[in-house]
């Protein structure tokens, strides 16, 4: 097994001080931590993914996840009051889009990095 903790205790207090200079208030931690919380379930993901894509109804959405309708609108409505997602209304269809372009980098992000691991692995 690989040692991974500090073999002396020895505090880089310069370092320290760098780090607390850097750090969100707690307010914007905790609302991040919200928002990481919802791109942790595999269906919002899926969700998200396929607004970056195209604007899509409740119904295009469910039927591509196989869902029902009902428990899209719920999903969309915790994405929503993160301000994940926004909605516009035409008649009687709600479409469904990424709030703004940092949604989709993130996500692009995401990509990116489990990109990087498997090219690290294989090396």
């Amino acid at each position: 097994m690989k040692n991974d903790t500090c073999q002396i205790s020895a505090i880089h207090q310069d370092q320290v001080e760098q780090a607390k200079l850097n750090m969100p208030e707690g307010r914007r931690v905790a609302e991040s931590a919200d928002i990481f919380s919802l791109l942790g379930d595999a269906s919002r993901l899926r969700i998200l993914l396929a607004l970056g894509t195209t604007e899509l109804c409740v119904c295009d959405l469910a039927a591509l996840l196989e869902t029902s309708s009902s428990a899209m609108s719920h999903q969309l409505r915790l994405l929503r009051a993160k301000g994940i997602v926004r909605f516009r209304k035409v008649g009687k269809i709600v479409y469904y889009s990424l709030a703004d372009h940092h949604v989709q980098h993130l996500l692009a992000d995401m990509f990116r990095h489990l990109d990087d691991r498997e090219k690290d692995k294989s090396s």
